[in-house]
């Protein structure tokens, strides 16, 4: 006679019972853990973070940004490369202007004034069709955007303290990554049903809603500071020669990385057939990874043996095999596995290269050191965008992934060498 399956059922019933305890204990733990890393930030970076969020929103106008001209405009891919080093050349003088404004008059005015006009620069970008207005367009559009980025550095340096710099710094991070993650899927359906217009609509709103946010948590007079930064005789940036080198690589890095966002959705729309939609999930896959795992993986790399311009160089070193592995095979699936060592990459460089920036910073005028480093990524923008479609355009996808493999190998090169000499003297 057959055993009754409810008997056997009431057997397991206890060993299943316990394991599903020791799970949620353990998910629990883990859970925890990753809220612990978020503790012991400042209320104002937290509105930092929250104001980056919503402007980074609308930022699915800059990845489809190639194709919106591509085929919308029907430019041609030069001339989508020389408006890409327009893009490049505002954000550089962009964020040279916003560092030496924020030393003279304060990051807050710098950062209100950007958030507002860069959202209404947006908007009015869309309704300019030819070659000669859309590339002062978008340089306007990113001289005034990229003041931002180094009046929020140093901001983020006045309210967080010493210890948690390199969190911090990856906090806004996370905050754009998740606007960024949410941004590009929501913009593919933005374009399938209200065509690549919205998007620029989308992008102005929310950059002027950020303003507004700004305007009414971060008022000067509720702020006070945590880090005073202000250094006496302080050292002149284009001095130092470490800081130098590392500006150096960076520039290299990030012409590589910004592939991801110019050629590589051409790439996938191209060569595997993806559609905007997919495109805009599969670049969500980096915010997304971002999101769940860089502010862990940063707590547990500030807490090992590794030096910041080692981790730099670990972090160029993954971005780089990311093209080498998409040449090894036309599987599209090898697309997901280059976007997860892009990530991790970036996940690794971007904090660590930040937080490296700030802490030479303190040597001088922090609104010139970390205007200098924006610019780093600024130049990136003026050659890596349009280099990455010319060479495309004359040589094809393929070899375009080895050179940007190759030109990663220099920038890690570099940051052995800087690696070496912080080691040696010190500096």
């Amino acid at each position: 006679m057959c055993k009754s399956p409810t008997v056997k059922l009431d057997f397991f019933y206890p060993k299943f019972h316990r394991k599903n305890i020791e799970s949620i204990k353990v998910m629990k733990t883990l859970f925890n853990k990753y809220i612990n890393t978020f503790r012991g930030l400042s209320t104002e970076v937290w509105w930092l973070a929250l104001i980056t969020l919503i402007n980074r929103a609308g930022t699915m106008v800059i990845p489809f940004l190639s194709l919106y001209l591509t085929k919308s405009l029907n430019f041609s891919l030069s001339d989508v490369g020389w408006i890409m080093s327009a893009f490049g050349l505002g954000s550089v003088i962009g964020s040279w202007l916003g560092g030496k404004l924020t030393d003279k008059i304060g990051f807050y005015k710098v950062m209100a004034f950007s958030l507002f006009v860069s959202g209404l620069f947006f908007i009015v970008l869309q309704f300019l069709t030819t070659f000669t207005t859309f590339w002062i367009g978008i340089f306007l559009v990113m001289l005034v955007s990229d003041m931002f980025r180094p009046a929020m550095f140093v901001a983020l340096n006045s309210y967080s303290k010493p210890e948690n710099k390199t969190r911090t710094i990856t906090l806004i991070r996370l905050a754009i990554n998740l606007g960024f993650s949410a941004g590009p899927a929501i913009g593919g359906i933005i374009i399938i049903t209200m065509s690549y217009g919205g998007l620029f609509w989308v992008d102005g709103i929310t950059c002027m809603l950020a303003a507004l946010v700004l305007l009414n948590v971060l008022h000067p007079k509720k702020s006070k500071t945590i880090d005073n930064l202000k250094i006496e005789n302080p050292q002149s940036a284009y001095k130092d020669k470490a800081f130098l080198l590392f500006l150096a690589a960076m520039v290299l890095f990030g012409i590589v990385f910004l592939q991801y966002f110019s050629t590589m959705p051409l790439y996938y729309k191209d060569a595997h057939d993806l559609s905007e939609l997919e495109i805009g999930i599969l670049l969500g896959l980096n915010g997304f990874f971002i999101f769940v795992f860089e502010m862990p993986l940063i707590k547990w790399l500030e807490n090992s043996r590794f030096t910041k311009s080692g981790l730099m160089l670990f972090g160029a070193l993954l971005t780089g095999l990311s093209f080498l592995v998409i040449n090894l095979t036309s599987w599209s699936g090898v697309l997901i596995l280059g976007m997860l060592l892009m990530t991790f990459g970036e996940m690794i460089a971007f904090p660590f290269s930040n937080a490296f920036a700030m802490e030479r910073a303190k040597k001088g005028n922090p609104g010139e050191y970390m205007a200098l480093y924006s610019i780093s990524f600024s130049v990136a923008h003026i050659f890596g965008h349009n280099a990455g479609l010319q060479l495309v355009d004359a040589f094809g996808f393929d070899k375009t992934w080895y050179l940007a493999t190759i030109l990663a190998g220099f920038s890690v090169f570099l940051l052995f060498i800087l690696k070496q000499k912080l080691k040696i003297k010190k500096l």
